[in-house]
């Protein structure tokens, strides 16, 4: 019996490890173009200060008939995030299938690291949020996860992540350097590109796609 279930053990491994390679040879190269005209749930990972700015700016340009219905999420200890947010989505309704359409939530998570805490005590902060965070997105199962720098997001992709390698849903993870970054990726950024786990990069200065050759430079967005 002991035997058995050693070699039952070994065979799980070897199949998840097998999974996981697949999903990173297959992480941002192009899917079935089959549901292209069909809306994409997405997920919109707000961050303070500039990190929403910039965000509700590319949101903007979204077709938002494509992209809905929309959640986004915020830090639980980030009281602004989410009211920009939706001021910024009640100041323009959309017109979805002939119907004027609100096709956005608002959501928290626990945030992984304070500001000024130890590194200590955010194991446990950390486990919190990723947690947290897994169960979020296997309640919305985006299509799409959209964000742009903030440290919320990395649980959030991870999780995301997650659900490509058990095979629940194929989620697209889209990150957007910031405009701040003109040298060196953010370190949300730079974790997404070292682990793979974005399946695409975009960064806004031509030096960042000469350092990080796998993103994809594509100007001044904001």
């Amino acid at each position: 019996m002991a035997v058995a279930l050693s070699l039952l053990a070994v065979a799980i491994m070897l199949i998840g490890l097998t999974r996981l390679v697949c999903v990173l040879f297959l992480v941002g190269k192009p899917l079935s173009n089959s549901h292209s005209s069909s809306s994409v749930k997405t997920l919109i990972v707000l961050g303070s200060g500039g990190h929403t700015a910039e965000m509700l700016n590319l949101v903007a340009v979204l077709k938002k008939e494509r992209f809905y219905p929309r959640w986004y999420v915020a830090a639980a200890t980030d009281n602004m995030s989410l009211e920009r947010a939706r001021t910024a989505e009640e100041s323009r309704p959309e017109q979805v299938e002939g119907k004027l359409f609100q096709g956005a939530e608002y959501m928290k998570i626990y945030r992984s690291r304070e500001v000024g805490q130890s590194y200590l005590t955010s194991v446990g902060t950390t486990l919190v949020a990723m947690i947290h965070a897994m169960w979020l997105i296997c309640q919305i199962r985006p299509d799409v996860i959209l964000c742009n720098g903030p440290g919320t997001c990395i649980p959030l992709c991870i999780a995301g992540f997650c659900l490509k390698v058990i095979g629940i849903k194929w989620v697209m993870i889209f990150y957007v350097e910031s405009i701040a970054r003109v040298k060196k990726l953010s370190l949300s950024g730079w974790l997404l590109y070292k682990l793979h786990l974005a399946d695409q990069l975009f960064v806004q200065w031509p030096q960042l796609k000469q350092k990080y050759t796998k993103a994809h430079y594509v100007g001044r967005l904001m």
